[in-house]
């Protein structure tokens, strides 16, 4: 998909499907979360190096639009950047495909805090640096 620099795949498992075999809408934002992480991993040191500087991630909103079904056993890839970190906000964008056709997109939103207060912490230029390599921009 263009201006994604990032993907993983998911294989649709069983349990995330309905009686028809189609996935539920509710698995799409649990393979959001597997691509954010996935990202974080590969660029910035992963979610559990976030957590060491004294930093929890909280996602605060969600959007997704759902354009085509997709069923059990299917192998879908998600791509996902991230972009607009301003102040403690930061947010991702999503495109999800199979065999390169587009069946949903979206994007989160999400706030970095203190591990401990659970109060607003501005973006930790290390990770901002991690991001832009890898979006291009550094």
């Amino acid at each position: 998909m263009d201006g994604f620099s990032f993907s993983t795949d998911v294989v649709v498992r069983f349990a995330e499907t309905d009686a028809q075999g189609i996935a539920h809408n509710a698995a799409y934002l649990v393979w959001l979360e597997v691509a954010r992480v996935e990202y974080l991993a590969r660029y910035a040191g992963g979610y559990r190096r976030i957590q060491e500087e004294g930093y929890e991630a909280l996602t605060t909103e969600a959007h997704l639009r759902y354009l085509k079904p997709v069923y059990f056993g299917d192998r879908v890839t998600i791509y996902a950047r991230c972009r607009d970190i301003r102040g403690a906000r930061f947010r991702y964008d999503y495109a999800l495909a199979r065999d390169g056709e587009l069946v949903a997109d979206g994007w989160t939103q999400h706030a970095v805090v203190d591990a401990c207060t659970l109060r607003p912490r501005r973006f930790p230029p290390w990770l901002a640096q991690a991001i832009a390599q890898a979006e291009g921009r550094g």
